[in-house]
């Protein structure tokens, strides 16, 4: 359970409720499976009549998983005592990896044609979504728009990039959305990367400059060097990718698959992975 929605449920406690729904409304001829290792995990469980069931990958559980080795091309994953190599990556795909084992298993699939399965699954479009360029910088489009999507690939990054490569990372904040998660993710982008670039993601009826102020509030005092502002979009790509050197590793975060920018009502076509490929294309 991460800070998403909250433009609608206004709490992070309404929105575990109306999720904890789904489980109470299940009856005994059910099952419920939750993530142990997620704090609300265990709460999620407590007046379901279903079968309870569990999945981790840090603790004692019904479906246990283990990240062995983790790069840009996938993952090999021990679930269960059986490996399986997946062309996703990082902890927070190993986890919704291992949610589906779980949920087939339960269904009663074949525990081996699940893992075939999961071998053959493909990333989409905006989910760490990469390119590399001629010089190797390395191009890595998501669509990470909270504060726990963002530390997610952040981290997920930060495992696997090597040697000395630096990761830049562009982040902006939907206008109109969740006011609380804009510090948050500046913080979170700041503490994270080498150097960061805070930019507009659909401003829709807001003032871009004023969505900025906000996720600059959230920048603490040792990281005040490590950021700038850069209000159009499509410049501010344009100086992320000019920051990197060879070998860098730049990460446009928050629109993912989305392919326009909405301002004031309107919405003209923009893509991260285009503009990205444009700018890193035309310096080889």
């Amino acid at each position: 359970l991460t800070q998403d929605h909250l433009d609608f449920h206004k709490t992070l406690a309404d929105y575990r409720d109306t999720k904890k729904k789904f489980f109470d409304s299940l009856d005994k001829t059910a099952f419920a499976l939750t993530n142990v290792d997620d704090k609300n995990g265990g709460y999620m469980l407590q007046n379901t009549l279903a079968r309870k069931c569990t999945y981790s990958l840090k603790t004692m559980a019904d479906f246990r998983a283990t990240v062995l080795e983790n790069t840009f091309s996938g993952m090999l994953l021990r679930i269960n005592e059986k490996e399986v190599w997946v062309s996703l990556i990082g902890k927070f795909n190993a986890y919704n990896l291992l949610a589906i084992y779980a949920t087939a298993i339960l269904l009663g699939e074949d525990s081996d044609q699940v893992l075939i399965a999961l071998s053959q699954l493909t990333p989409v479009a905006g989910r760490f979504q990469y390119f590399v360029a001629a010089d190797k910088r390395t191009l890595i489009v998501d669509y990470a728009h909270t504060p726990d999507a963002l530390e997610n690939v952040l981290e997920t990054i930060r495992s696997i990039k090597q040697g000395n490569q630096q990761l830049i990372t562009v982040v902006g904040c939907g206008g109109n959305r969740d006011k609380g998660k804009r510090p948050i993710m500046a913080h979170i982008a700041t503490m994270l990367s080498d150097k960061v670039v805070l930019t507009s993601d659909n401003p829709r009826d807001e003032d871009p400059e004023t969505i900025l102020r906000e996720m600059e509030a959230g920048v603490r005092a040792e990281h005040q060097a490590k950021y700038m502002t850069v209000t159009d979009r499509r410049q501010a790509i344009k100086v992320a990718c000019h920051l990197a050197k060879a070998g860098d590793i730049i990460l446009l975060a928050g629109k993912g698959h989305e392919t326009y920018q909405e301002v004031k009502g309107e919405r003209s076509h923009f893509d991260d992975m285009e503009e990205g490929k444009l700018i890193v294309k035309s310096e080889k």
